[in-house]
C-alpha cells in the first residue's frame, strides 16, 4: 500500500518569478496579521477575529500605494 505520492515541480523561469512573488506577498500579509494580533494582545484588547483581520490587513494594504 502506497501512503504518499512524490511530485517534482520544474517551473520555468517566468513561473519561478510568479511563484516567488505570490509566496512573498502571502508572507507579508501573514506577518502583518500576526503583528496586528500581537499588538492587540500586548495592549490588552480583545482577540481580532479572522474577518476583522482580513479587513484590517488585506483591505488596508490594497489602499496603500506601495502595496497595491
Amino acid at each position: 500500500m502506497q501512503l504518499r505520492y512524490n511530485f517534482r515541480v520544474c517551473p520555468t523561469p517566468a513561473q519561478q518569478q510568479s511563484l516567488a512573488r505570490a509566496f512573498g506577498c502571502a508572507r507579508v500579509v501573514f506577518n502583518d496579521g500576526l503583528r496586528a494580533r500581537q499588538r492587540a494582545r500586548e495592549n490588552g484588547e480583545t482577540y481580532i477575529s479572522d474577518g476583522d483581520l482580513s479587513k484590517l490587513v488585506i483591505t488596508a494594504a490594497k489602499r496603500t500605494p506601495d502595496r497595491a
